[in-house]
C-alpha cells in the first residue's frame, strides 16, 4: 500500500513539473498568439464573457492538463472543425466535452442500472453525439456561407469597377453583409493589414472554409495578380457560374426528395413499430430483447439498416 501511495505521488510530481516545464517554455509564443488574435479575431459575446470572467481558472488548467495526454494533431485537427462551425471552443474544452459526455451515462448504466450492453451503447452514443453536432454545425455554415458568395462577387465586381482597391471591396464585404461571409473576410482583411501576403490571406480563408467555389475564387485572384487582367469581368464569370451551380443543386434536391423522404421513412419504420408494439404489448416483444437469438436478429436488423441508409445515400447523392 505504501509503495503504491509513494508511486501515485512520484507520478503526480513527474506530471506536474513536465507541466510548468512545458508552460514556462511556451509562454513567449502563447503571449504573442494572443496579442495578434485581438486583432485577427472578432471577439463574440462569449469570448467577452470568458475575458471578464476570470473565476474559471482551475477548469482552464485542467483543459490544459488533459491537452498534455491528446496527440497534437487531434487537438489541431478539432480546432479546425470548431473553427469551420463557428464554435467558441478552444479544442481541449472541446475534447473534455466529450469525454464528459461519453463516460456520464456510461458511469449511470455501469453502477446504477448494472448493465453493461447499455454502458457501451451509452459510450458509443456519448463519444459520436459531440462530433454529430459539429459536423451538422460545419455543414449549415458552409452552405449559408455558399449561398451568400455569389452577391458578395457581385458586390465585389461592382466596387472593382467603381475604382475600389481589393482591399476596399473586402472591406466593404465584412461590413455590408451578413456572418458567416461578413466575419470571414474581415477576418482575412485585418489579416492583411497585418502584413500578411494576400494571397496567403486568401489561401487561409480557403483552409478554414473549405469551400469549393471559394477555392476556385481564391485561385482567380492569386492568377490575376500574378499575370494581370480585369478582375471585375474575372468575378462576374465566376459568380454566373456560382449561381448556375447553385440552380442545378436546387432542382437536384427537389428531384431527389422523394427519394430521400422514402429511405428515411423505410429506415424509421422498424424503429416505431417496435417501440408502438412495445407500448400495446410489451409480453409479445420482450422475448425479443432478452433471448440471445433475438439480440443477434436485432443486431443483423441494425446493420442491415445502416447498409440500406448508405446505398440510398449514395443513389441519391449526384456530384456537381
Amino acid at each position: 500500500m505504501l509503495q503504491a501511495r509513494i508511486a501515485i505521488l512520484i507520478f503526480f510530481s513527474l506530471l506536474f513539473a513536465l507541466r510548468a516545464f512545458t508552460t514556462r517554455n511556451e509562454q513567449e509564443k502563447v503571449e504573442v498568439v494572443q496579442r495578434v488574435r485581438q486583432y485577427t479575431r472578432e471577439r463574440g459575446p462569449e469570448e467577452e464573457h470568458e475575458h471578464k470572467n476570470k473565476k474559471r481558472s482551475i477548469i482552464k488548467k485542467l483543459f490544459s492538463l488533459l491537452s498534455m495526454f491528446m496527440p497534437k494533431r487531434i487537438l489541431a485537427t478539432v480546432e479546425l472543425d470548431l473553427i469551420q462551425a463557428d464554435i467558441p471552443l478552444k479544442a481541449e474544452e472541446m475534447m473534455g466535452i466529450n469525454i464528459a459526455v461519453a463516460l456520464m451515462p456510461t458511469l449511470f448504466a455501469m453502477l446504477l442500472l448494472q448493465n453493461y450492453l447499455l454502458a457501451v451503447i451509452f459510450a458509443i452514443l456519448g463519444a459520436y453525439s459531440p462530433l454529430l453536432f459539429i459536423r451538422s454545425a460545419k455543414a449549415r455554415r458552409l452552405q449559408k456561407f455558399n449561398d451568400q458568395l455569389g452577391d458578395a462577387l457581385m458586390v465585389m465586381a461592382n466596387s472593382l469597377r467603381a475604382g475600389f482597391s481589393f482591399l476596399q471591396t473586402m472591406d466593404s464585404i465584412s461590413k455590408e453583409m451578413t456572418a458567416p461571409i461578413s466575419k470571414e473576410f474581415g477576418r482575412t482583411l485585418r489579416e492583411m493589414r497585418l502584413g500578411t501576403p494576400t494571397e496567403e490571406a486568401l489561401q487561409n480563408m480557403a483552409g478554414r472554409i473549405h469551400s469549393e467555389d471559394l477555392d476556385l475564387i481564391v485561385t482567380a485572384v492569386t492568377i490575376q495578380r500574378q499575370v494581370g487582367g480585369n478582375l471585375a469581368q474575372i468575378l462576374d464569370n465566376i459568380a454566373v457560374t456560382i449561381s448556375e451551380r447553385v440552380r442545378i443543386k436546387a432542382e437536384v434536391k427537389t428531384l431527389t426528395a422523394q427519394g430521400r423522404i422514402s429511405g428515411t421513412i423505410i429506415a424509421l419504420l422498424p424503429v416505431f413499430l417496435a417501440a408502438f408494439i412495445s407500448f400495446m404489448n410489451p409480453s409479445y416483444i420482450i422475448l425479443l430483447f432478452t433471448h440471445p437469438i433475438g439480440l443477434a436478429l436485432i443486431g443483423g436488423a441494425v446493420i442491415s439498416e445502416f447498409i440500406g441508409i448508405m446505398a440510398i445515400k449514395k443513389i441519391v447523392t449526384i456530384e456537381l
